[in-house]
């Protein structure tokens, strides 16, 4: 059918155009869809019977007559060229240049849907991942094939806490950085300049190819370009050997183009209108994270989106932390008092945390010193909440050194500048010296020995000195 071109539609609306008489095509197939000026669009064949055929159609349907519409279809899904030199690249949502340089040129080209992997053939994620962020270095591990959103709100500095995972990001022990796949659905002008210029400020632009659609183009190509940035990924870490770290924002634009895509074509709706296939079609993206055995690259995922009203039981992040090996929650009050970043401690964690932390990855104590801060944290949130109704004059003297022990977790720990990069050694010794604030009774006796150790080995801490 490739060499046929068809003038069959019948109607177009919301970036869907409807034909009839089009036998033998196949679902999935790539469409090009020429207009009365002789513009080209991309489509693609998401319903297919021998009486209707459903194309949505990446470009949008404005300003299509149908009567001097011609449609071919390609009798093959769609695919993108990939080699090395797609890094340092910016490409639109089917890998199309938008950085005024000339296409990617090669003979390999794979479909942007990826290649089932044998479960029995992954790999298991331990290696720990450095951030540079106490955060997340000490409390919430990131490690190489794990899946790790971000869960934010609107006006929250996800995208700041994004492109700084991205500059930060190594292998404790190694020089070279991740190679990075960035894809931004939906982002305006000034987010996508915001992350093209820190990336190009930093350096680390060659090792990028990014992946972009703007907030005021077509909804529909939101839905193949996460597709085509993972098909790059698996390239560059299962072709070249690569570690690869995937950077999607904002999944809620992804997921409401997705709703606006079903609503359309007549898919019966489930929770807030979304169709009831979200969770395997995120499940579809999400799980191309990971490794394989035998395999030195990996793949491991940052998803980023934005809690509908902060609302975390909304059905995007609520079926994502179903799908992922955790979550990492901005608050606004953090943000409010001017911490950066600024995390949730309570509601994020890491499921993967205790297969990348220890002896043979980070230290030692980590495990005992994140439990021991993690508790104490906890308990002074709780004393936070008792000093709000009776006044903080009150509270007994041990509760008042966890509400010092608190300010100055949230200020000194979790709090940094931007621009700043902690190992996990100087995380840990951090977390030692703020929970020498608090009276070694408060402590659990295994922490409290842990306290003393840390003392005789570094000596005593700066406030007693």
């Amino acid at each position: 059918m490739s060499d046929q071109e068809y003038r069959l539609a019948t109607a177009a609306h919301s970036g869907l155009l409807y034909m009839r008489g089009a036998p033998g095509v196949a679902l999935g197939d790539r469409v090009v869809i020429r207009d009365h000026s002789g513009r080209r669009r991309n489509g693609q064949v998401i319903r297919t019977s021998d009486e209707l055929v459903l194309i949505q159609v990446l470009e949008g349907t404005d300003n299509l007559d149908l009567e001097r519409t011609w449609v071919r279809f390609l009798d093959r899904p769609f695919e993108i060229s990939l080699s090395r030199d797609i890094l340092g690249r910016v490409l639109n949502g089917v890998g199309q240049p938008r950085d005024d340089l000339p296409p990617v040129f090669s003979h390999l080209r794979r479909n942007v849907n990826g290649a089932p992997v044998n479960p029995a053939a992954r790999a298991y994620p331990r290696e720990f991942i450095q951030t540079g962020l106490s955060a997340v270095d000490g409390l919430n591990v990131l490690v190489r094939g794990q899946k790790l959103p971000i869960f934010s709100g609107s006006g929250l500095p996800h995208n700041r806490l994004a492109a700084q995972i991205v500059r930060q990001a190594r292998l404790p022990g190694e020089e070279s950085h991740f190679a990075v796949v960035f894809a931004a659905m939906g982002v305006s002008y000034a987010d996508a300049r915001f992350f093209r210029e820190t990336f190009t400020d930093s350096g680390v632009l060659r090792n990028v190819v990014m992946f972009l659609n703007l907030a005021d183009e077509p909804a529909i190509e939101r839905l193949i370009l996460p597709r085509a940035a993972l098909t790059a990924a698996e390239y560059l870490a299962f072709d070249l050997d690569l570690h690869v770290l995937v950077v999607m924002t904002d999944m809620t634009n992804y997921a409401e183009a997705l709703r606006e895509v079903a609503t359309a074509k007549g898919d019966v709706p489930a929770r807030k209108g979304y169709p009831g296939y979200l969770y395997s079609d995120l499940a579809e993206l999400y799980e191309r994270a990971g490794r394989i055995r035998n395999k030195p690259g990996s793949i491991t995922m940052i998803p980023v989106l934005s809690m509908p009203s902060d609302d975390i039981t909304h059905p995007i992040p609520d079926l994502t932390g179903y799908i992922t090996e955790g979550q990492l929650v901005l608050s606004r009050a953090l943000n409010s008092l001017g911490v950066y970043p600024p995390i949730d401690i309570p509601p994020s964690l890491s499921r993967l945390m205790k297969d990348g932390i220890g002896k043979d990855h980070t230290r030692e104590d980590h495990a005992r010193v994140a439990g021991q801060v993690y508790a104490s944290y906890a308990r002074a949130l709780e004393v936070r909440n008792l000093a709000s109704i009776i006044g903080a004059e009150d509270l007994s003297e041990t509760d008042q050194n966890y509400l010092v022990f608190a300010e100055a977790f949230e200020r000194r720990f979790v709090g940094q500048r931007e621009d700043e990069e902690r190992t996990v050694v100087e995380t840990l010794d951090l977390a030692w010296d703020l929970l020498s604030l608090l009276p070694p009774q408060s402590l659990t006796r295994v922490g409290a020995a842990d306290l003393s150790k840390y003392h005789h080995w570094r000596g005593a801490p700066k406030e007693e000195k």
